[in-house]
């Protein structure tokens, strides 16, 4: 068999879809599937963004910016880009050493690490990485996602800085339980119950944004003493700001080298593994290289706008197959549906109570943890 050329290797599902033909039927279906991701993400990238250590506005620049390029650029048709769950740890502690300026030289320089990566080949050894030890991994990012979000669950007051290291946090974390605020864990539980409740019985509605309107909505009309968005951050931009080089310098890149290898590895693990979960529902084939090219790329201009990392979201990119997409033009399109969200609804986020948004990534990460793989593989082992 003849090895695939270069051209072959890197030529973006965006121009296979669009040479193979693309009318106003399929354009339909994707503008639905684009406006459902979006109004999945927006709750969750505001979540991730505000767990990892950064204004919520970075999570949401960061799905539009990374997540419009990684479709428009990328190797799969159904991947959706934008911040993920599992890098809330490395993000955290990366902003609690060098800070956000740091954080964006970091993704900068994954994004280089990235495009080089895909460059010389290297995707295709993604697959030879153990399936215990994805499940292992998932299910200890999903621990950690859930220790980071009690603070807020709960309504905690903490007398110092929370710490990043797990033991650490917990210990912490129960030393403040006196100071649990009643109204915030009624509105954690509500959101959680909403949540559930809607998966189980209305599955095709946007539980997440649903139950996050309905509990800003309670603790505005009910004048409830919760923390939110706006007393925490104030008030959102409602326009993306002028793209920007970080200040770099020799010290600077020899101290974001260790954060910037570790957003690039943990980056092209997640949005391969993605990709393949995309494949396994629609029986297409991704691109691999050419995704972590694109995935270099986002990277790389998220962090001019001032965003955060940008891999490929499993969540998000099944419910893009879900909701019925075609191309990777749903893909964008939920990137524009997020950044007209952002110019229109910004202001109304500063009502969102933060034990919601905790709940909202305490579902998240109890749905990643894989629970039923990993009892599986802990007895096959015995």
């Amino acid at each position: 068999m003849k090895p695939a050329s270069f051209l072959e290797l890197f030529t973006p599902k965006l121009v296979t879809v669009l040479r193979e033909g693309y009318g106003a039927r399929d354009l339909r279906a994707d503008a639905i599937a684009g406006l459902t991701v979006a109004i999945v993400a927006l709750p969750l990238s505001m979540a991730i963004a505000i767990a990892s250590g950064v204004t919520p506005d970075r999570g949401i620049l960061t799905a539009i910016v990374g997540g419009f390029l990684v479709s428009a650029l990328g190797g799969s048709r159904f991947q959706v880009g934008g911040p993920a769950g599992a890098f809330i740890v490395l993000v955290s502690s990366t902003v609690a050493r060098h800070g956000v300026d740091g954080l964006v030289l970091a993704t900068m320089l994954a994004g280089i690490f990235l495009l080089a990566i895909g460059f010389f080949r290297l995707g295709t050894y993604v697959k030879f990485i153990p399936y215990p030890v994805t499940i292992g991994f998932t299910a200890g990012i999903a621990v950690i996602i859930l220790a980071s979000q009690l603070r807020d669950l709960l309504g905690l007051t903490l007398t110092g800085k929370e710490p990043g290291e797990l033991i650490p946090k917990l210990m912490a974390l129960s030393a403040g339980l006196h100071t649990i605020n009643g109204f915030a864990v009624g509105i954690g539980i509500a959101t959680i119950a909403i949540i559930q409740g809607l998966n189980r019985f209305r599955p095709a509605w946007p539980s997440m944004l649903i139950a996050i309107a309905i509990a800003a909505v309670a603790a505005g009309i009910l004048n409830l003493p919760v923390e939110t968005i706006g007393t925490r951050f104030g008030n959102l931009p409602r326009m993306l700001p002028a793209p920007s080089f970080p200040e770099i310098s020799l010290a600077k890149l020899q101290a974001a080298l260790p954060d910037a290898i570790a957003f690039c590895l943990l980056g092209a693990i997640e949005s391969l593994l993605s990709a393949v979960v995309a494949d396994g529902m629609t029986g297409r084939r991704h691109r691999s290289n050419c995704e972590l090219v694109a995935q270099g790329v986002a990277n790389i201009s998220s962090a001019l706008f001032g965003g955060m990392c940008v891999t490929g979201t499993i969540a998000r990119t099944a419910t893009n197959v879900r909701a019925g997409s075609r191309s990777p033009i749903s893909c964008m399109l939920h990137s524009v549906f997020l950044l007209l969200l952002m110019l229109v609804a910004a202001p109304l986020a500063s009502f969102i109570p933060l034990a919601a948004l905790a709940a909202v990534l305490v579902v998240v990460a109890w749905n990643m943890a894989e629970k039923h793989e990993f009892t599986t593989l802990l007895f096959a082992s015995r």
